[in-house]
């Protein structure tokens, strides 16, 4: 297990585990962050090879962005429910850290990754 950052014990914050392959991450986020933007800033990358470059930026239109949510919060994107539904990865730009979550980042993802 890395650590990125330690954990503050300060209730606006909370833990996000990343696991990346065999890889575990333990990061610090402030509630109500955008998980894509914790995992980019972190250099952990929600997108394929392909989609690094070419997506939509955060804006829910693309659906590239993908990741397993283990524990995180349910879904009100329209994308989201219907990926939650079907067995899709759920939205990382869509995710508001609302708590303390696990995170899987889809492998061998082509370009909106697979059903589970």
């Amino acid at each position: 297990m890395s650590e990125s950052d330690g954990s503050s014990g300060d209730e606006s914050t909370v833990t996000v585990t990343v696991v990346d392959g065999d890889t575990t991450t333990a990061l610090t986020a402030t509630r109500g962050t955008v998980l894509r933007d914790l995992l980019l800033d972190h250099g952990l990358s929600p997108y394929s090879a392909l989609t690094e470059r070419l997506n939509c930026g955060g804006r829910g239109l693309c659906a590239t962005c993908g990741v397993r949510l283990h524990d995180g919060p349910e879904a009100d994107h329209w994308h989201d429910r219907l990926a939650d539904r079907f067995g899709y990865p759920r939205l990382s730009c869509q995710v508001t850290i609302d708590g303390d979550m696990t995170v899987r980042l889809v492998e061998d993802k082509r370009v909106w990754g697979g059903r589970e």
